[in-house]
């Protein structure tokens, strides 16, 4: 997403040639997401908190190119008491409630209407957040696509970096099949991006992968779930969502791992199914599907978007954690004003969006590797 949106934004200002390892874009993080557009989720993180609410118009109502009026379906998000958390569980609803406007204590009464087949253990009042919307990613990631070529970029797939070199005023990348020169780089190789800055002679920005597993099971017997909103524990053990008439269900386990194709565990699906029986009345016969993707975080949690400070025509668009989906529309807006203008875009800094937050810089002080 990260790739294809940038791409997209840049081209009709500058000619963009945009690189894809695989044989198709979007077969990593993008291919895996959950698909979730939250505002409360990082909401303490000033930079998350306004890229997502400078994303939802563009996601309510995306560019005529895009070929579709709306790229979200309202969800809704019930956040879950486990048991003997209830003390806890107010104190973040609270919290919660004076961020994000809409937010409401839902009791035992309103979470069985939304969720017919919760168990008894997870009915104690949780809180419910409305604005929370399905979103439509490959009608998101194929739109930034189809703009990248209508203004003339290209796409090339298959295309695995093998040496990246500053020759005078251009970076010259090197793949099996051919050569390509720039002035400007655009590092979105998500879980790769520090392989991708080594291969630059660029120090990295300690980016740590990290993996999440999700499975597909039946839902409970002779029961409609199309309508159930996203749940969510609210001590973030695991969450599931509809899913085209099956259940998603996650144990929202991180784990560091190398970069590389994400594989589910048996441990994690296994603690998936495990969630969906204590939560639900339900018995887990088997699991339909189970994946595996990398979300990709720096020490901080918060993306890493500007030049590199070391050397000339570097950009970064990287670390975008659990969040590159629902802020892609601002997140892209932002490094395309970067790199164009030197500047904010004027929705976000009207909102008083600070480059420091997001800087490549910010890793200078001896964090580079």
């Amino acid at each position: 997403m990260a790739g294809a949106s940038i791409a997209g934004e840049l081209s009709d200002r500058a000619r963009v040639l945009l690189l894809e390892r695989e044989e198709q874009p979007g077969y990593h993080s993008t291919g895996r997401s959950a698909a979730a557009f939250i505002p409360s989720y990082g909401y303490n993180n000033p930079s998350l908190r306004l890229l997502t609410r400078l994303s939802l118009p563009c996601l309510l109502e995306p560019p005529e190119i895009f070929q579709i009026p709306t790229l979200l379906r309202r969800r809704g998000l019930m956040t879950l008491c486990p048991p003997g958390q209830e003390s806890s569980v107010e104190a973040e609803f609270e919290r919660v409630q004076k961020g994000i406007a809409g937010v409401f204590r839902a009791d035992t009464d309103f979470i069985r209407t939304k969720i017919p087949s919760i168990r008894d253990e997870y009915a104690a009042p949780g809180w419910f957040e409305p604005d929370v919307f399905d979103i439509d990613v490959h009608a998101l990631h194929q739109g930034y696509l189809r703009i990248l070529r209508h203004e003339g970029g290209r796409l090339v797939n298959r295309a695995n970096i093998t040496s990246i070199a500053r020759k005078g005023d251009v970076w010259c990348v090197d793949t099996p099949d051919a050569s390509y020169s720039a002035p400007l780089l655009v590092n979105a190789a998500g879980a790769w991006a520090d392989e991708l800055a080594a291969l630059a002679g660029i120090g990295g920005i300690g980016l740590m992968p990290m993996r999440r597993t999700a499975v597909l099971i039946d839902p409970p017997d002779n029961v409609d779930v199309s309508t159930w909103p996203l749940a969510m524990s609210a001590d973030s053990t695991f969450y599931f969502k509809p899913d085209a008439g099956l259940l998603l269900v996650s144990p929202a386990d991180e784990h560091p791992s190398v970069p590389c194709d994400a594989q589910p565990e048996e441990l994690d699906v296994a603690y998936a199914a495990h969630f969906a029986e204590t939560a639900l009345q339900l018995q887990v016969r088997r699991i339909k599907h189970s994946w595996a993707g990398l979300r990709n975080f720096v020490a901080d949690r918060t993306p890493v978007v500007g030049f590199d400070s070391t050397v000339d025509g570097f950009f970064w668009l990287s670390g975008q954690g659990g969040h590159g989906i629902q802020i892609a529309p601002a997140l892209a807006q932002l490094a395309a004003s970067m790199i164009i203008d030197n500047q904010v875009p004027m929705a976000l800094d009207a909102l008083g969006f600070q480059t420091d937050w997001v800087s490549p810089g910010r890793f200078d002080d001896g964090q580079r590797k």
